[in-house]
């Protein structure tokens, strides 16, 4: 018997609602005019945890556990490409992790983000509505890895933040804050 595939619920919500009124509203004849969700990039710098070298690979075990945890995929090791005294960094030494999800991880990753995430931020007053690039991607920073009910703040032994940028096709800063405000994405109420 094979199984059925579920479409995730932003995902629906995006082709059936979103994407029409967005066609709409920007007067786009085409299909492949509408902004879309292309990917999301996750990326945590580890480099300043990294001068105790007794905690290395606790601090290296730790943060690839979260990420891998909050996203359902393994993160690649970014390296320094080069050495840097000032900052005690050397070439050859990981310095961050970074994962790209993309299709049915994505949007559940989203909605995730949204509706749990976000609303656990403390002293949360809305996303800035400026984080937009000129081609429409969309980037913020997390603080701290607390937010994210998946992770069990006992078993952890330091804090660290995220950045995650959420990558749009065919956009620009208005089309995709559209798309995003449309999603769901808190973004600071303009007075």
């Amino acid at each position: 018997m094979a199984a059925t595939r579920h479409n995730p619920r932003l995902q629906k919500l995006y082709t059936e609602r979103i994407a029409p009124d967005a066609a709409k509203k920007f007067g786009l004849p085409n299909a492949h005019q509408i902004p879309r969700l292309s990917k999301i990039v996750i990326n945590c710098g580890i480099g300043r945890f990294l001068e105790n070298q007794k905690l290395k690979s606790e601090i290296h075990d730790s943060v690839r556990d979260t990420i891998a945890t909050t996203t359902g995929q393994r993160p690649v090791v970014i390296k320094a490409r080069k050495s840097v005294a000032n900052f005690k960094v050397r070439e050859g030494a990981p310095s961050a992790f970074m994962v790209t999800i993309r299709r049915d991880r994505m949007w559940h990753f989203l909605d995730r983000l949204i509706n749990l995430a976000i609303p656990r931020i403390r002293d949360f007053r809305g996303l800035k509505s400026t984080a937009f690039d000129s081609a429409g991607n969309y980037s913020l920073g997390l603080t701290e890895q607390a937010v994210w009910p998946e992770i069990n703040m006992a078993k952890v032994s330091f804090s660290h933040g995220m950045n995650i940028n959420i990558v749009l096709e065919n956009s620009n800063p208005e089309r995709s804050r559209f798309v995003l405000q449309e999603l769901g994405m808190p973004f600071v109420k303009k007075e």
